[in-house]
Order: structure tokens, then C-alpha cells, then sequence
């Protein structure tokens, strides 16, 4: 039987094959993101992966319905997997709000799903990093936002040469539509076509923006000006001033089709053009007003970046790391009769958070040995018996990267191992 279309396995390492799924690049990526969010001061929160139905159709429309995991629940309530997480975050904020001070500054890690056609850096599944800053209207929390995001992709190795954040404004769109388009036009529709621009034909866009009194050749002209709104010129000073300017182009072309972005919006891109947007976000002022019915009203932003595209990213460029071994010591049994010490040593080890491995069952200590070399851990150690007649047991340890050994008291041998490992770490 095999897994569902569209979803994954993750293996550890070794992957069994080539196209398969790590578990430990996706556990390398995930403590990554944290850390870099907490150099930031994000807390991290998560919410529930069933969502009643309605949460997701009140900010997308029942056109999303067709893209959802929905079904009705044993309660006889209309109910759907998430497919993002800003609707849940939404909800969380609108009725806790008053508990946490402002800027709340959020990011999540959720499973997401949706029902949608298999496609290069797109399945049916996948993880996704949200950050979002809650109750801060100045334009310096979007510049705090992209500095992050780029940040975040410098953390994985990324740099100026593999990714650009693409800058632009809902606000001069805005401004752009109605000084240009027919009375009657709408708005989202003209935007849905922006979004798509890139990837339809010259014709086709001509056509579709015709009937809203609207030229192509308005558009590229508009697009190729790239003229900075004044946020977006105070967004790109913030970042020059970190240092960060060359990850940032004004690019007009993006304008993010999702209904509820009202202001700056960004996408980030591999400047090789090999993979779809890494990352995308912006501003949604009035989400949390619509999700709690008028009762509450927050500025907002944020961003998203799903783990398929990114991983596939860091894949092409050689950027997954290699894993190290999971385990510091492996413990060998030459002498049976030494099993009881040698568990009471594993214990000792353990309990100062020493990873350690033995042979749950009798082998040839040249099996045993060949399991820790095969699983390149670093340390091998034995107990034995001395020469002397009612001498104390000894523990002999090798280093298998220069086989070189000493010999050590039981009692010395945790204290010992662990400032190896203390030192080896410093010198990484």
C-alpha cells in the first residue's frame, strides 16, 4: 500500500532513494527557521489543523471550497484541513488581543493542505513558515518583516546571487486602476490578471484587459517605471541601512492576487528562474476586522515559505547539509558477563544527555565495531576486566577519527565523554 498522491514520507538518513524525503533536512530547516525568528524576538504559536469551513470561505470566498480537504464532521459541522494559516491566526488574535502587548510579533510552523493538481514545488501537503507582526501600522514593520525573510534564507545558505525580494504596493495599483479603468471595473479582477501577467500570453492579457478600459502597453509602461511609492522608499532605505539592499529590487509585477493584501507586498524568487516564488507576503489591515465580524481591528503582515520549494531550492545548490551521527558513543559488549555494568554505564551516559547505542543482543565485537564505524559515531568505548586479581573494572574509549584511546574509571567515563563532546563542539 502506498501513500496517498500528492504527500510524503520522511525517511532518516539515508533516504532509501534518491527522490525520496529526508526527515533530517526537514528537521535541520525547521530549527533553522527558529532560531532565526528568535534572533528577531518571534514567539511561536500553533492552532488546531481542522478549522471550521467558514473561517477559510469568510476571507477566500466559496471558490476555495473546490481547493479544500472538507467534509462534515460526526457533529454534523461544515469543516475543512487547513490550507494556510493566517485564517486560524486571525481568529486567534481577534479574541485574545487584549492580552498581549503590541507589536505581537507570531510565527508558526503548520502542516498545511490542499486539494490541488501536483505540480513542480507544489503537492498536496506541505509545511510552511508564517510570520506575521500584529497592531503595528508604520511602514517599519514591513522593512522588520523582509529583513527577516531575508535573513531566513541567508540562514540555509542562500545568497545574493540565488534569491531577490521582489517590492511592490497594492496601494499604487490602486491608484494606477482607478485613475485608468472603466466606471463598473473591478478592482479584484484587474489584480488577478496583474498577478498572472508573467505567465500569459501577450494576447490573452490584452484581451482580458480590455474590457476594463485598460491597455497592456499602460501596464508594462507602469511596471517598467517601477517608481517607488514613498513607503516603499522608506522600506528600501531601513534595509540599505542593514545592509540588506542588495536583496531588494522595486518590481511592480507583483501585486499577490489573494483578495485581502492591502498594501506592500513581496515575493521572493530564485534569480535562476528554475523554481517558483520561495516565499510571498505583505500587509492585510483589514483580515482581522473581517474575521471577527467589526469586533476587532489590527493592522497586520506577514509571510509565508513553504518547505517544498525551498528544499528543492537548497538541493540544486547543494546546501543540505551533511547530518552527522545520531549517536556520540556506541557502548561494545565483548564479555557477556559484563552486560549488567555496561547497561548501568549506558544509563549513566544517557542521563547527562549523552546519546548513546549498544547491541540489544550477544554479536561479535567486530560486528558491533563495524555498526559504529558504519553509523560514524564518533566514540567507542568497552568495559573490561583487568589483569589484576580485584582491580576495579576499567572502560577503554577510542576516538575513531585518529583510533586514538585512553583508559578510564566507570565513574569518570560520563564527566570524561561529555567534555570530549563539549570540546568537539567548540571547534566545529
Amino acid at each position: 500500500m502506498d501513500k496517498l498522491p500528492g504527500f510524503r514520507d520522511f525517511f532518516p538518513s539515508p533516504i532509501p532513494k534518491k527522490d525520496q524525503w529526508e526527515f533530517d533536512a526537514r528537521a535541520y530547516l525547521f530549527n533553522t527557521w527558529r532560531k532565526t525568528l528568535a534572533s528577531y524576538g518571534f514567539k511561536e504559536y500553533d492552532g488546531p489543523p481542522v478549522e471550521s469551513l467558514e473561517l477559510f470561505t469568510k476571507k477566500s470566498g466559496d471558490e476555495i471550497v473546490g481547493q479544500l480537504y472538507n467534509f462534515e464532521d460526526k457533529g454534523g459541522r461544515a469543516v475543512a484541513l487547513r490550507p494556510e494559516m493566517t485564517p486560524t491566526l486571525a481568529r486567534m488574535v481577534a479574541g485574545n488581543e487584549r492580552q498581549y502587548k503590541k507589536p505581537m510579533k507570531w510565527f508558526s510552523i503548520p502542516q498545511l493542505f490542499r486539494y490541488e493538481r501536483k505540480q513542480k514545488g507544489r503537492l498536496r501537503e506541505h509545511f510552511q513558515l508564517n510570520a506575521d507582526i500584529i497592531g503595528e501600522a508604520s511602514v517599519a514593520a514591513d522593512a522588520e518583516l523582509i529583513a527577516l525573510l531575508i535573513d531566513v534564507l541567508k540562514a540555509v545558505g542562500l545568497t545574493a546571487d540565488d534569491f531577490v525580494i521582489r517590492l511592490s504596493s497594492r496601494d499604487a495599483w490602486q491608484t494606477f486602476f482607478r485613475e485608468r479603468a472603466q466606471e463598473g471595473s473591478d478592482e479584484y479582477t484587474f489584480f488577478q490578471i496583474i498577478d498572472k501577467l508573467e505567465r500569459t500570453p501577450p494576447e490573452v492579457a490584452r484581451e482580458k484587459l480590455s474590457p476594463l478600459g485598460i491597455s497592456l502597453e499602460e501596464v508594462q509602461s507602469f511596471i517598467q517605471e517601477g517608481t517607488p511609492t514613498d513607503e516603499l522608499s522608506i522600506i528600501l532605505s531601513n534595509l540599505q541601512a542593514r545592509g540588506l539592499g542588495e536583496f531588494v529590487k522595486i518590481d511592480y509585477g507583483i501585486i499577490r492576487g489573494l483578495a485581502y493584501y492591502t498594501g506592500v507586498v513581496f515575493e521572493a524568487f530564485d534569480k535562476q528562474g528554475e523554481f517558483r516564488a520561495i516565499a510571498g507576503g505583505g500587509r492585510y489591515n483589514k483580515l482581522i476586522h473581517l474575521i471577527s465580524d467589526g469586533k476587532t481591528d489590527l493592522p497586520a503582515l506577514g509571510f509565508g515559505m513553504g518547505d517544498v520549494v525551498l528544499v528543492e531550492l537548497l538541493r540544486s545548490r547543494g546546501l543540505i547539509p551533511e547530518w552527522p551521527s545520531a549517536v556520540d558513543v556506541f557502548c561494545l559488549i565483548e564479555d557477556e558477563s559484563l552486560r549488567p555494568q555496561t547497561l548501568g554505564l549506558i544509563q549513566s551516559l544517557r542521563e547527562r544527555g549523552i546519546r548513546t547505542d549498544y547491541s540489544l543482543v550477544p554479536q561479535k565485537a567486530s560486528k558491533q565495531f563495524r555498526q559504529a564505524t558504519d553509523g560514524k559515531i564518533p566514540y567507542v568505548l568497552n568495559i573490561r576486566k583487568p589483569d589484576e586479581v580485584n582491580a576495579e573494572l576499567e572502560v577503554t574509549l577510542k576516538r575513531l577519527s585518529d583510533r586514538s584511546e585512553q583508559t578510564l574509571s566507570i565513574a569518570d567515563c560520563p564527566k570524561t565523554i561529555s567534555n570530549l563532546l563539549s570540546l568537539s563542539l567548540i571547534h566545529i
